[in-house]
């Protein structure tokens, strides 16, 4: 393929994404600017919170090398096809949620993904250009930790369109990361809907003493400082790990638990905001 011919599918590419993308309401890149901070855990159930309300929801899992949306959802094991006319069709989750992996296009769950940052790119495009989402009320994209290909990739595609929404954890390590997921945002004009912080603290079920193992309110500080919507603080929960290895969605098994409440909440908060937008 001669540099025209590239350029003209390449093009083709983006107006494929641009058409596929106008049937969906709202677009939300969830980000963290480091790894092990819950992000993962908070797309799956906000997905389902969001379902809960009442929205059509979708589920792109953008994590080419370390996908977890499968596993967290039930859904290990499921293949990715197409229609006659090349659209890939989505899995259907619990509660209706349409998700899209890497995960479902590898011959094995332990099977690692050896590639450089283009051919990543070009991947996410095509997830982006050619899954049949259908009419979706908010499709949840959920990245790798940083501001890599993936974020990119994504942020550029849908620059003006794809809001942020970024899990921190309360330790003030996360703090500078988080300043760079804020402004990482900023630059490529997407609305920052607000701040998560994930494993805020643990209440003691029989003392009713709530411990704060990874400190206290480092979320709503940076967000106060960055002057960006804190969105709540979703306590640690044993039960989350359980759910999380189990496949099943957590704010539907224990709906009544401080940390599903709290999800459910920001699920309306956004979708509030939104209907203001």
């Amino acid at each position: 393929m001669d540099n025209l011919e590239a350029f003209k599918s390449f093009q083709e590419l983006v107006k494929r994404i641009r058409s596929k993308m106008n049937e969906i309401n709202v677009i939300i890149a969830v980000m963290s600017g480091k790894g092990g901070v819950g992000k993962s855990f908070v797309t799956a159930n906000l997905a389902a919170a969001l379902a809960i309300k009442g929205m059509k929801v979708g589920v792109l899992d953008a994590d080419i090398h370390g996908p977890s949306i499968p596993k967290m959802m039930g859904l290990t094991g499921k293949t990715l096809y197409a229609d006659d006319s090349g659209n890939i069709l989505p899995i259907e989750s619990t509660l209706g949620i349409k998700v899209v992996s890497m995960d479902f296009l590898l011959p094995g769950t332990e099977t690692p993904v050896v590639w450089r940052g283009p051919i990543k790119t070009r991947v996410i495009m095509q997830f982006l250009a050619d899954v049949k989402w259908g009419h979706l009320d908010f499709l949840l994209v959920d990245l790798p930790p940083g501001t890599g290909d993936e974020a990119l990739t994504i942020a550029q595609n849908l620059m003006g369109v794809a809001r942020a929404l970024i899990v921190t954890i309360p330790s003030e390590v996360s703090r500078h990361v988080v300043v760079k997921a804020v402004t990482f945002a900023r630059k490529l004009n997407m609305k920052i809907l607000g701040i998560i912080e994930n494993m805020s603290g643990f209440t003691c079920p029989k003392c009713n003493t709530t411990f704060y193992p990874l400190g206290k309110g480092g979320g709503r500080r940076i967000a106060e400082e960055m002057k960006v919507p804190f969105l709540g603080e979703i306590p640690l929960d044993p039960r989350i790990s359980d759910s999380c290895d189990k496949g099943r969605i957590f704010v539907s098994e224990h709906p009544e638990t401080p940390a599903a409440r709290t999800l459910i909440k920001i699920a309306e908060t956004i979708i509030e905001s939104e209907k203001q937008v």
